[in-house]
């Protein structure tokens, strides 16, 4: 069994001096605490398994204290729990004894809750774990993570009206291969409407608006769990993926910021504050 856990809590939870905003930062992908049992385990080197994270992306939203909203970002990897997976999404090839197993495509890929594989398809393990290191990881990392995401939501429904989560992650440039000229830099997933009012993805577009990046919806990315369990449009939880191309601010194959790294970050900290003053309307957000 992995004995030694990320530190606890297993996040980063930073909230402003004062509170403007309904609006949620987080990043469930960029968590780098290793943990040492687990790289003994795996049968891949850190870099390898680091291919799955969404490396740096915290950083680029480090801003957003400062701007007046919360930031919730991951300290676990996403090689070790996946926050974006629901907590049934177990994978019975490589947890031993497990029945009655949710069995979508995710997790015949090896990419449920537990990931067997990282980018690639590289497999983590050359054996199972038991049933018991899967649930001390749920019960240590996953659950806690969303206890506070969902505990946030319902504060920012109730202080403002409404709740907007912007869940932002990376995407590999390589996902973004064949289409072309139309290769976004950005995409924003609202599940087809499903998570988000148009309105609010609307000012999302709006705030990068001007920064010259290319933008798409929902494709090749439309949201996964996170946008599925927590966007509610009408009941006033909003919530809309952010994925941004790697390639723009990151050296994929070594994982380490590119010489890009710093005027990225920059366009970032504009970007997040746009949305912050683009959604911070109390008296139409609680009449929409």
């Amino acid at each position: 069994m992995d004995s030694a856990f990320p530190p606890m809590p297993p996040y980063e939870l930073r909230t402003p001096d004062r509170l403007t905003s309904g609006v949620v930062f987080a990043s469930p992908h960029s968590g780098r605490d290793y943990p040492a049992d687990f790289l003994k385990r795996s049968v891949l080197d850190e870099r390898r398994l680091r291919s799955s994270e969404d490396a740096f992306v915290d950083r680029l939203l480090q801003a957003v204290p400062g701007q007046g909203a919360t930031l919730l970002t991951a300290r676990a990897p996403r090689a070790f729990v996946d926050l974006n997976r629901a907590e049934d999404e177990l994978d019975p090839a490589l947890i031993e004894g497990l029945r009655g197993a949710v069995r979508g495509p995710r997790v015949v890929a090896g990419l449920g809750v537990i990931p067997r594989v990282v980018a690639g398809g590289r497999a983590i393990y050359s054996g199972k774990l038991t049933q018991v290191e899967a649930e001390a990881r749920l019960a240590g990392i996953w659950r806690p993570y969303h206890t506070v995401l969902s505990q946030l939501l319902n504060d920012c429904r109730t202080r403002f009206g409404r709740a907007v989560l912007l869940d932002v992650h990376s995407m590999p440039s390589e996902a973004l291969e064949g289409l072309g000229a139309n290769r976004p830099d950005i995409v924003l997933g609202d599940r087809y409407g499903a998570s988000a009012a148009p309105g609010v993805v609307a000012s999302v577009e709006a705030a990068f608006a001007g920064t010259g990046l290319r933008l798409s919806r929902n494709t090749p990315f439309a949201g996964a769990y996170i946008t599925q369990r927590y966007g509610r449009p009408a009941e006033g939880v909003h919530v809309v993926q952010v994925e941004i191309n790697r390639a723009l601010y990151m050296d994929e194959a070594q994982v380490r910021p590119n010489a890009d790294f710093a005027r990225f970050e920059a366009l970032m900290r504009g970007v997040t504050a746009r949305v912050i003053d683009l959604l911070h309307e109390p008296n139409r957000l609680a009449a929409e």
